[in-house]
């Protein structure tokens, strides 16, 4: 389908942004007021009040001012229509609702812009914390305006990752004891945020994670200096008929490499 109306990635960029900050102060409200909570996926993943107020928000934005693209999120009903455009808006209306529901910080909005399977401008917007990340496919990555790097530490015991004890089953004991595991955090999207940042030098994500968990950190993520890519080494393509992935790794470029020798046995 030919997306018409369709804006450049730094217009688009603009309109993202716009659209994340609005949504994420309708979720503010919602944040440790108690919001009505529903469960989907045959009750294992949470959803509130607050996810579908936020989602509304970014429809009622996006949706008018691209009508060509396509919309996929994760609080709205999938239409394989979208799989008809070129370009599509991928979101995530609040990334880390357990999180949410529990009272911690560490959540936020994602908004990607996703043309021929792969994003051209993105944000993560986290009101709690105040943090806004950004990027488009031909600038840096910016938290709050400033540029943003991926770790460049090397050397002994400097693997600090997100993951869980059983993704390092098989790694091998040299490599296992260079590793500190951070402490959980609840938002895929912004784990992936705190690699671009230099806070963790990587993240081993769990297979059945989503396009919209994804998108928009993905983008961020190669802009500062690293990749998120499958245990093969490829970059992730979006706006599939199937939108889950398998187990993947995000990294600063420096570390990723070795991380993905270690993972080659999975």
């Amino acid at each position: 389908m030919n997306d018409s109306r369709k804006g450049d990635a730094l217009d688009d960029l603009d309109l993202i942004v716009e659209a994340a900050r609005q949504a994420g102060e309708i979720a503010l409200g919602f944040f440790r007021q108690s919001p009505e909570v529903w469960w989907k996926n045959e009750g294992r993943s949470p959803v509130s009040a607050a996810d579908f107020a936020a989602n509304e928000t970014l429809a009622s934005i996006l949706r008018p001012a691209r009508p060509g693209y396509g919309w996929l999120s994760e609080e709205t009903d999938d239409d394989a229509e979208r799989l008809s455009h070129e370009t599509v808006f991928v979101v995530d209306p609040i990334d880390g609702t357990r999180g949410f529901l529990s009272g911690l910080d560490l959540w936020c909005v994602s908004v990607a812009v996703v043309t021929n399977g792969r994003p051209t401008a993105g944000v993560l917007y986290a009101p709690a914390l105040n943090e806004l990340f950004v990027a488009t496919t031909d600038g840096p990555a910016l938290k709050n305006g400033e540029p943003i790097a991926v770790s460049d530490r090397t050397g002994e015991a400097v693997h600090r990752l997100a993951t869980t004890e059983d993704a390092l089953h098989g790694v091998s004991p040299d490599f296992r004891k260079t590793i500190e595991r951070a402490k959980h955090v609840p938002s895929l999207a912004y784990r992936l945020a705190m690699v671009a940042d230099g806070r963790l030098e990587g993240t081993i994500v769990k297979r059945n994670s989503h396009d919209w968990d994804l998108a928009a950190a993905d983008l961020i993520l190669e802009r500062a200096g690293g990749a998120l890519v499958d245990l093969s080494g490829l970059p992730l393509n979006y706006n599939r008929a199937d939108v889950t992935h398998g187990e993947l790794c995000g990294a600063a470029a420096i570390h990723l490499p070795e991380l993905l020798r270690q993972l080659a046995h999975r």
